[in-house]
């Protein structure tokens, strides 16, 4: 039955170089570049009674044509916000976040380098928490800060802005905590003039990808996404072809997510429908913009709005405590009931040895042990099938003529020697799950971001490459490990029983280097399972080997 197993090995490889490329492909460079339109923005509908995602192609969501609005005569100043997790700076320019310097990840692993910077967009494309009220008070106008200086009582600090569009008066309040990466915003919009207005809050954001140096990663999804109605929707490129899209629903939070880290609008009112538009500028930016229904405020009337919003790295037991669902955007997809403990067992043994490449290895060790039992029978069963193998070549050669009677006769081998011809395939079949739920976690988990092993390996995350004082081409450096990952495969291969005849032989023997190939650009950390798990799979079979078959 090794057709079986040629068949399944060229299943995984096609899985893994397309079907995820396919199913869970990045928010990436498209050939065709979708303008900006400057058009002014629709005031928001009214709440639509039903409670579910309608997809629509909608204006654009630009900001509000530019109104009269106050500016003091001197330069806007920027307010620093320092944290145990970050460091923020805020500007009266639009009260907006115009840097967010994350201190416990940095952008690459150069000694010199600064933290990871979340904020890779200027003015001209948006900032995240700019504000707008309809064309009253359109995003960008100017809010002075009742502060030189935001200062720390506690674990909490405030920064108060106020800014003046037409006919509004707006106070920006902004909560900082020590140690959360979740800002609190509240906005009280009043009406000053002597007649009624009508607007809709908007909170805006404009996001690039985040870059990583992992091909793999490339197959992860990167771009906007939202969570309502207990589902995660993530909008792909292509879905732009036809203009700006308008979600409309009751949301726990929008987003733009990166491999690694995500920048998140969460409404303080999940029960009310929002609407969220989005548009896209440049090759690969996404412009968002979260709009409450239509307001009416009457001359003397306010009204606060609140929003929080989270800044910060994709971890999961992080993404928990903010709640709102937030943890919903480390998306393991159909593999989520064998991430999540997978991923767990990775941190509890990191706790231990402060490695996350022994942590790999101790949890591929545990994977191979639990289907060690299965695996061992499936063994069993390919070396027994080997050894019936001249016994099933007189069968065929003497019923040659009768094809049922021989099928009946080599049933009935396998009946009397207790042989299961599928009992090969079966043990790979249960695994498929397990190497698909491992090769999203380790491709994911920020935990590998940046993680060292061992001497050349400083990056778990990043392919595998030892330097040797000049570029190789294509790769650069020496994949030691990816190489010796092909090794122990081909080892293994050579080692393993085969019922097969030499043109399957051959093709057998060619997955080795298929599988080099492809994993030459991958994270280190999935090369270091996959090199483990085949040391494993060459100790077992030569355990199998060397006993005695009563065939």
């Amino acid at each position: 039955m090794d057709i079986y197993r040629t068949f399944l090995a060229i299943i995984i490889s096609f899985l893994i170089l397309i079907g995820y490329q396919y199913f869970f492909v990045g928010f990436g460079p498209s050939e065709q570049v979708i303008g900006v339109q400057e058009t002014e923005q629709p005031e928001a509908a009214a709440p639509a009674p039903q409670e579910q995602v309608a997809s629509l192609t909608a204006a654009p969501a630009s900001q509000p044509p530019t109104a009269a609005i106050v500016r003091p005569d001197r330069p806007a100043k920027t307010l620093t916000v320092d944290t145990d997790q970050y460091t923020a700076v805020i500007t009266e320019d639009g009260g907006a976040i115009e840097s967010f310097l994350l201190k416990d990840y940095k952008e690459t692993l150069d000694a010199e380098s600064p933290g990871m910077e979340l904020v890779k967009v200027d003015k001209k494309d948006g900032l995240p928490m700019e504000f707008s009220w309809g064309s009253a008070a359109p995003a960008g106008i100017f809010y002075e800060a009742a502060d030189s200086r935001v200062t720390f009582t506690g674990n909490s600090a405030s920064l108060r802005m106020k800014g003046v569009g037409n006919g509004l008066e707006i106070e920006r309040i902004y909560t900082f905590s020590k140690d959360s990466y979740l800002i609190d915003l509240a906005v009280r919009v009043k009406n000053v003039s002597a007649s009624a207005l009508q607007g809709s809050a908007q909170l805006h954001q404009s996001s690039v990808p985040y870059r990583h140096t992992s091909a793999g990663s490339n197959f992860l999804f990167v771009g906007p996404a939202y969570y309502a109605n207990n589902t995660l929707e993530e909008i792909k490129r292509k879905e732009f072809e036809d203009g700006p899209k308008v979600i409309t629903t009751a949301m726990d939070w929008g987003a733009y997510e990166g491999t690694y880290f995500i920048s998140a609008i969460l409404p303080h009112d999940t029960d009310t429908v929002q609407s969220m538009s989005m548009e896209t500028f440049g090759e690969e930016g996404v412009r968002m913009t979260v709009s409450s229904g239509l307001d009416t405020l009457q001359a003397g009337q306010e009204k606060i709005y609140n929003y929080k919003m989270y800044l910060g790295p994709k971890k999961l037991d992080i993404l928990k405590s903010v709640g709102s669902n937030l943890d919903k955007a480390v998306n393991f997809g159909w593999f989520d009931i064998i991430a999540q403990p997978t991923l767990w067992l990775l941190n509890l043994f990191y706790g231990i040895f402060k490695n996350y490449g022994i942590a790999i290895i101790l949890v591929t060790v545990l994977f191979k042990a639990v289907f060690w039992p299965i695996t061992q029978k499936g063994m069993k069963s390919m070396k027994n099938m080997q050894k019936l193998q001249p016994k099933m070549v007189k069968l065929k050669e003497k019923y040659k003529d009768d094809p049922t009677r021989m099928n009946q006769e080599v049933m009935n081998l396998y009946k009397t020697y207790k042989v299961n011809p599928l009992g090969g395939c079966l043990p790979m079949v249960l695994q498929i799950p397990v190497f698909f739920a491992l090769y999203k976690v380790l491709l994911m988990c920020i935990e590998l971001r940046h993680a060292p092993f061992m001497l050349w390996i400083t990056d778990l995350s990043a392919p595998d490459r030892l330097f040797i004082g000049f570029n190789i081409p294509y790769v650069g450096g020496i994949p030691v490990l990816t190489l010796l990952m092909g090794g122990s495969m081909f080892l293994q291969q050579k080692m393993t029983p085969t019922t097969a005849d030499p043109t399957q032989a051959k093709i057998m023997m060619f997955l080795p280097l298929l599988f080099t190939f492809m994993f030459v650009n991958f994270a280190s950390g999935l090369v270091l399972y996959w090199f483990v798990n085949n040391l494993l799979a060459i100790l077992q079979q030569q355990m199998i080997n060397r006993q005695k078959s009563g065939i």
